[in-house]
């Protein structure tokens, strides 16, 4: 076996940035739900508004009130979402609270004031992709902020109470039932764009809660494992969990080896492993996101 690195210093558990709670936690909150509200309602107004695309949601009705009735979408969203906002209170409890009626007002109020920016796209496939992509960026930062927009959201959370359905099929039928009718109002081919822009916002929301890089998992299978596990925690400096498992065939006691590693530390580990125990059993594999020492710190 090759020589091992000598052991090398732990890594200190630092604090997180921003507390979980506090006052500057609930600032930080509060920029961030008036941030998010500022990219969605911008996003609205430059892409979605302009090229009709109602892509689900209090702002895709406000699109198809201002096709048929020359509503202004700002006054359709707070006419709809402040008695959402009432009706969530009501029937769901006060989890819907200052962060949501922050973003409730907020975000019609952004619609308003950047409703006459220069619209830099009137191609609807543009419109739809970078639409996507700004909603999903602010509603995700919203999010982070532990806030919500209001809107059909907490219509859906309401179905989901009193009907027992899933929350995602409550949200789908209500962003369904919205691109149906911009279907019928505005043109099938709408429709469509806005199905794109809702896939994009999705992925996008996704990205923003967790992050744009994948970590590893790695399981290892080895008969070597105390020696690995001292090689893994002193060369690699990451901790690792011992799994208890059984060989299928010898029914024999084999202990996994779980060891959650960055992308650039695969090869350091692979070449751990097999210094160790050449015949080692090591699967790895894709881990979206990790929380904890040594990886992303959840304020």
């Amino acid at each position: 076996m090759s020589q091992l690195n000598p052991p090398v210093a732990r890594r200190r558990r630092r604090k997180p940035w921003i507390a979980a709670s506090g006052p500057v936690r609930n600032v930080t909150d509060i920029l961030l739900i008036i941030l998010g509200s500022f990219i969605t309602a911008l996003t609205f107004n430059m892409f979605l508004l302009p090229n009709r695309i109602a892509s689900g949601g209090v702002s895709g009705l406000s699109i198809v009130g201002e096709e048929l009735f020359g509503l202004e979408p700002a006054y359709t969203q707070w006419s709809m979402n402040i008695p959402l906002f009432i009706a969530g209170v009501l029937l769901l409890g006060k989890k819907y609270g200052l962060r949501s009626l922050l973003g409730s007002i907020m975000l019609p109020l952004f619609v308003y004031v950047t409703k006459d920016w220069a619209v830099p796209t009137t191609n609807p496939l543009l419109a739809s992709l970078y639409g996507g992509i700004g909603v999903g960026l602010g509603l995700g930062t919203v999010f982070r902020g532990r806030g919500s927009t209001g809107g059909l959201a907490i219509l859906a959370q309401i179905i989901h109470k009193y009907t027992g359905f899933s929350l995602s099929l409550c949200v789908m039928l209500m962003d369904g039932t919205v691109i149906t009718l911009a279907g019928f109002t505005l043109s099938p081919e709408r429709a469509l764009y806005a199905l794109i822009g809702l896939f994009v916002t999705g992925k996008v929301i996704d990205a923003v809660e967790m992050g744009l890089s994948y970590s590893k998992v790695a399981y290892i299978i080895s008969n070597q494992k105390e020696t690995i596990t001292q090689a893994i925690l002193q060369d690699l400096d990451r901790g690792l969990t011992e799994l208890a498992g059984r060989g299928g065939y010898t029914n024999e006691e084999r202990p996994v080896l779980m060891v959650v590693v960055g992308q650039n530390e695969v090869t350091r580990l692979k070449t751990l492993v097999r210094l160790v125990d050449p015949e080692a059993f090591v699967i790895i594999s894709n881990t979206r996101e990790v929380l904890g020492e040594g990886f992303k710190k959840e304020s």
